[in-house]
């Protein structure tokens, strides 16, 4: 029991010891998130992507993942979905296009965890690899050291 213990401490205290990142980068043929603080990168995750991953986002509900320079603008730590940091898509352009097709352009693109339900957190293990409907999914304890090490405000690139 003490040995699990100090093992979860271990564990929550490292999530702390990862320098705050200046620059997050996605790349999606990779299925790799990038921390990044100057050039140097902090730490590496696999990802989970939109279940129409290759392209860029173009309207709601086409289930890709937006490609471009946002910003990671908001959290929300009670979302469906193990904590959640909001990325800025849609972009003026992304509006513009997608205006200019007659479509929405959607939103509500988020880097979280896996689902807080446990009958959705049972349908992955049936599941593809990219599941989400445009997010960029991490587990849950990556998502912990992810929420501590990004501020508000801080850019992400998200690139085919």
């Amino acid at each position: 029991m003490t040995i699990f213990l100090s093992s979860l401490v271990f564990a929550s205290t490292d999530a702390m010891t990862i320098d705050k990142a200046d620059y997050v980068v996605v790349k999606k043929a990779e299925r790799k998130l990038y921390l990044y603080r100057g050039s140097e990168i902090l730490k590496t995750y696999r990802i989970a992507l939109g279940k129409q991953p290759d392209g860029h986002k173009s309207r709601e509900g086409d289930s890709r993942t937006p490609e471009g320079i946002y910003t990671l603008d908001w959290r929300n730590p009670n979302s469906k979905f193990y904590r959640s940091i909001h990325v800025s898509y849609p972009s003026k352009s992304d509006h513009r296009d997608a205006r200019e097709r007659g479509d929405s352009p959607g939103g509500a693109i988020m880097i979280h965890g896996q689902p807080t339900s446990w009958i959705e957190k049972t349908k992955l293990l049936f599941n593809q690899d990219d599941w989400t409907e445009g997010c960029i999914a991490v587990q849950d304890h990556e998502m912990d050291e992810i929420w501590e090490a990004v501020e508000d405000g801080t850019p992400i690139e998200i690139i085919p």
